[in-house]
């Protein structure tokens, strides 16, 4: 064995970071560019973690000593109101980051965050980012384009709360979740429907109206099984409505 496996072997064994891990972060906005090894940098005192299902992450006012990138599962980002009311800021999925935007800012995380699925997740502490953050520019580069993408994505979510219809989301939300780009698509909704309806800015009760609605589009449930009987129809659904409004 030559010295770059050993330093690879090495790596995986003090972080729990695979290489197929590293594949995987590769797609994720935050590393985008980099190569495999150039990642072990960077990622040296990182680590993947598992959650359990309702496994609490940080509460608001906590230190922001860490960021996190969802590897498997899903989390919840919330608030709670004066009288007890949790408030649902974001569902974070698979290959998204969270929290890094408090690093920089008040130091504190300004929410709460629990896993909602068994959730597997990369964790990386604040002074390994800040380090690398000052000696490696492209990185820096990346850092800056997923602060922007949050900010994008906040934009996006209130365009499409205040422009789109509840089925319009609902719809673009399930041709996320497919992977064929036409046919028949069956998948399986990875969230409770309250959760789902949170993250797309409805109600529970609106949620059921919108999927009654896209029975119409060829969209059948049953459960949190789901069946699209034509992914191009409904996709031109989506863009058709948009049309309708310019």
């Amino acid at each position: 064995m030559g010295e770059h496996e050993r330093n690879r072997d090495a790596f995986t064994l003090r972080t729990g970071i695979t290489p197929a891990d590293l594949n995987v972060l590769s797609r994720v906005p935050l590393f985008a560019g980099l190569a495999p090894d150039d990642m072990r940098k960077p990622l040296a005192s990182s680590s993947i973690r598992r959650y359990p299902d309702q496994t609490t992450l940080f509460v608001e006012g906590d230190p922001a000593d860490r960021f996190f990138v969802v590897m498997d599962g899903w989390v919840k980002l919330y608030r709670l109101c004066e009288d007890g009311h949790e408030v649902v800021i974001s569902v974070v999925s698979p290959g998204e980051s969270f929290a890094e935007a408090a690093i920089f800012d008040s130091k504190v995380f300004p929410v709460n965050a629990v896993a909602i699925t068994d959730t597997r997740l990369l964790v990386v502490g604040a002074e390994a980012l800040l380090r690398e953050l000052r000696d490696n520019m492209d990185f820096t580069f990346n850092m800056l384009g997923t602060l922007s993408r949050h900010l994008r994505g906040n934009i996006t979510t209130l365009h499409q709360i205040s422009a789109m219809s509840s089925t319009e989301r609902l719809a673009g939300f399930l041709l996320g979740l497919c992977r064929v780009v036409e046919g028949e698509a069956k998948i399986r909704l990875p969230l409770d429907k309250s959760l789902i309806a949170a993250r797309l800015g409805m109600q529970p009760e609106t949620f059921s109206r919108a999927l009654a609605k896209l029975k119409k589009e060829g969209v059948t449930n049953s459960g949190h099984d789901v069946i699209i009987s034509d992914v191009a129809s409904l996709r031109h659904f989506i863009r058709h409505n948009a049309k309708g409004r310019h």
